[in-house]
């Protein structure tokens, strides 16, 4: 609108476009008032709160045309500029020609867009939640064939994962050299365990037990190429049992875990996954093999004995150790050196390191022990 001499009243509505009154936005209309010489108004329009995803409609406002208030106080005041209008431009003075050139009039717009979109924040939310999480279990769609196409699709390491721009969309990461290396090495697996069925059905249940069966064939077969390297090598039962079987067992729980402290703020999930995990593998790989024997044996009207050995000095050191990783979760917990997990790469390594001395301090112990040349006495 051009013309800012005396009061003007500008008439304004909304009108609806794909975005509805009353669902997307409160509906608004009267006038603005302009005093002398004031050139600028707000028009403040409500819009309905709605946690939308892909939220994408448009508003319009309309504006009216000006018209002058008479008897306010400025310059124009109580000018009639319908009857100027109607007088011949010849006969007007140079008064009313000055007093039409002030006149109040819209200009080409007269008619607003606004378009409405979802909350950045709500959106970004959610796209975190669909990337980091397991999408069968977060959405409920995934099928077998998805399994598989994931199982022999090339992913890119999630380690370093880049920034999201201004519109919450980071750039996608391409696949490394080291991640088609990782994912041809581990691509009989990948395939295999796509066998397993979707979260999806029967509310998860024969995931649940499918994937129990598929932990322990792999817990027995670790377990036996483990005792076959070790006879092949003369290792001890005990030593072979901590040193490949433990390791080899383990090692699948950590992705695992990396997956759960990825999804969590704290390291809490990572280590409740560590310790189902192994009572998982030690239920299947001890507690059902010594439950089928005892029933076996005691069929045959005989016992099944299995020696005690020397636990004491082995479980020991373990929960010394354990108290010790457990007292560096609680520093790094701290934010001033670097957080529970990551933070910087000095910290990380440090302790990362520190956990790698723990286990190979507790194999060689243990090894020592085993073979006599420490004698702890219990």
């Amino acid at each position: 609108m051009s013309g800012a001499r005396g009061k003007v009243a500008l008439p304004f509505s909304t009108e609806d476009g794909t975005a509805k009154a009353g669902k997307d936005y409160e509906h608004v209309e009267g006038e603005l008032v302009y005093n002398n010489e004031e050139n600028s108004k707000t028009i403040s329009i409500p819009i309905i709160e709605e946690e939308s995803y892909e939220k994408n409609v448009v508003m319009y406002v309309n504006l009216g045309e000006p018209k002058h208030i008479a008897g306010a106080s400025g310059e124009g005041e109580g000018v009639n500029y319908e009857e100027l209008d109607a007088k011949d431009p010849e006969d007007l003075t140079e008064d009313e020609k000055v007093a039409l050139l002030g006149r109040p009039r819209l200009g080409d717009i007269t008619k607003i867009q606004i378009r409405i979109r979802e909350s950045k924040e709500f959106k970004n939310s959610v796209d975190r939640m669909l990337k980091r999480g397991n999408a069968s279990m977060m959405v409920g769609a995934s099928s077998w064939k998805d399994q598989f196409l994931d199982a022999f699709t090339v992913q890119a390491g999630d380690d370093e994962e880049g920034e999201e721009g201004e519109e919450g969309e980071g750039e996608e990461k391409m696949p490394t050299c080291g991640d088609y290396i990782m994912h041809f090495l581990t691509l009989f697996w990948k395939v295999l365990f796509a066998i397993i069925p979707p979260a999806g059905i029967m509310n998860g249940y024969l995931c649940f037990v499918v994937s129990i069966a598929f932990i322990g064939v792999c817990t027995a077969v670790i377990g036996d190429v483990a005792s076959q390297l070790g006879c092949f090598i003369y290792l001890k039962d005990s030593v072979n049992a901590i040193a490949f079987v433990a390791l080899g067992t383990s090692v699948p729980d950590t992705f695992a875990s990396k997956v759960a402290a990825i999804q969590d703020d704290t390291a809490d999930a990572s280590v409740g996954n560590v310790t189902g995990s192994n009572a998982v593998n030690v239920f299947l790989g001890i507690g059902i093999a010594w439950s089928m024997a005892a029933v076996y044996w005691s069929a045959q009207g005989e016992q099944f004995v299995v020696p005690v050995g020397s636990l004491g000095f082995s479980v020991t050191v373990f929960c010394i150790e354990a108290l010790v990783a457990i007292a560096i979760l609680f520093i790094r917990r701290n934010p001033a050196v670097g957080g529970e997990l990551g933070g910087p790469k000095n910290i990380k390594t440090i302790t990362s390191g520190i956990f790698v001395f723990l286990w190979v301090f507790y194999v060689m112990i243990a090894a020592l022990e085993a073979y006599k040349v420490i004698e702890p006495g219990f």
